[in-house]
């Protein structure tokens, strides 16, 4: 049986990164997390970095600031994941990964680097409205830059966070679903992918030693999760057993209401707009140069959206 890879994740400490850690430890790989300087004194990440030490993890000292640590760091491993927030209204940091693709690029033993990614392929978003664009605009610079450096990749294009998603009934501003009334884009037929965070983080992993997935993109589609805002209410008056008010927000008047957001909310709502108006995760095939990981993983029991919506009964 072949040696498992060492992972190092960065931002382990986030809400993709400590299940990445998580799945990296159920998968039996030697893992370790970047315990960044830049943490100081908060405790409650500080008490997470101690739990995954506790779980069998090593912590490993560096900063985004201090080039030879993350050199140091890259060098203990043979993979690297990263899950810096890419999130406007959490933080924005998809550019400092250009210091870590500077420290593997100098490292030179690294076998697979997954940067950033885990929601919409930026590839196919080149149209992509303002201020929402910064966001795959950044993600194709650092893409750019892994490969001019010739460091193998594997990008991993998860959908949509279930958590923010499938809570509010795919409402932006909402987490928890309502059991009285919804507001339908448009008619609410528009199909969106929709993956539980632990599912992400199990697939991703398994992607790392898979030679079917280097240098690819690998895109998280479970079938029975392929649906429309209409259904995912649908699966919520089954389960709660009341039909819910409905309202309806056109594209126009969703684009009207975004210009009197803040910046960062700005670019989540086009994200939305994307998603919820525009189908832009379901308006493609899947070519040459990526493949599905609910195909290429069957055995991995994914969390379907019913199953997953029991969680707030």
């Amino acid at each position: 049986m072949a040696t498992k890879s060492k992972v190092l994740i960065v931002g382990g400490t986030g809400y993709l990164g400590k299940r990445l850690v998580k799945a990296s430890l159920v998968q039996g790989h030697e893992t370790y997390v970047l315990h960044r300087v830049e943490i100081g004194v908060d405790i409650e990440k500080v008490q997470m970095l101690l739990s995954f030490k506790q779980q069998g993890a090593h912590l490993v000292h560096g900063s985004f600031n201090d080039h030879q640590s993350l050199v140091d760091a890259v060098k203990l491993v043979d993979v690297v994941i990263c899950a810096v927030s890419g999130v406007h209204i959490r933080s924005h940091q998809i550019l400092l990964q250009l210091k870590l693709v500077d420290a593997i690029k100098e490292a030179g033993n690294v076998k697979r680097f997954l940067p950033s990614e885990f929601g919409t392929d930026p590839a196919r978003m080149e149209n992509a409205m303002e201020p929402g664009r910064v966001t795959f605009d950044d993600k194709m610079v650092v893409r750019r830059a892994i490969e001019e450096a010739g460091i193998p990749f594997t990008y991993v294009s998860a959908n949509c966070f279930a958590g923010y998603f499938l809570g509010g009934l795919c409402q932006p501003g909402y987490i928890l679903p309502s059991r009285d009334h919804v507001r339908l884009h448009g008619d609410g037929n528009q199909k969106a992918i929709y993956v539980d965070e632990d599912d992400i983080a199990t697939y991703a992993i398994k992607s790392i030693d898979d030679p079917r997935t280097l240098n690819k993109t690998v895109y998280i589609k479970p079938p029975k999760n392929i649906l429309s805002q209409r259904e995912v209410v649908q699966i919520w008056e089954k389960l709660i057993g009341k039909e819910l008010l409905k309202s309806s927000i056109s594209k126009e008047e969703f684009l009207a209401s975004m210009k009197e957001q803040n910046y960062a909310e700005q670019v989540g709502l086009t994200h939305y707009y994307h998603v919820c108006y525009e189908g832009c995760l379901v308006n493609f095939e899947i070519g040459d140069g990526a493949e599905e990981a609910s195909k290429l993983y069957p055995k991995v029991k994914y969390t379907t959206a019913e199953e997953y919506m029991k969680r707030y009964l």
